[in-house]
């Protein structure tokens, strides 16, 4: 089995949905979340969850800053949106009912 092409087409998306859990329920940083996903056994690199995060927030399911005087490089923290708000409720709805498809 092709772990990259999995990683790619499905789990990606689940990685979507841990990073707004966890953004709604407070600020994230990039690095912890990249420990978080791989706590729970995703294989996720910085070259893939930084872009992700952009892309949810060029989305506007999250905002980010940083502490300018820190340079370039200081970390982002990671908020949801209004948008993202709604954008998990319809995840978790669709969630509950995949899972009683699939647990049959």
């Amino acid at each position: 089995m092709d772990l990259k092409l999995v990683n790619r087409e499905i789990l990606l998306s689940f990685w979507k949905v841990h990073v707004l859990h966890h953004a709604a329920e407070g600020e994230v940083i990039g690095n912890w979340m990249l420990e978080e996903l791989r706590h729970h056994g995703y294989e996720v690199s910085p070259g893939t969850l930084y872009p992700l995060l952009k892309r949810m927030e060029k989305n506007g399911w999250l905002t980010s800053t940083a502490d300018d005087t820190r340079g370039p490089k200081a970390p982002r923290r990671y908020t949801i949106t209004k948008e993202g708000r709604e954008v998990l409720k319809i995840v978790q709805k669709q969630l509950r009912e995949l899972g009683v498809e699939v647990g049959k």
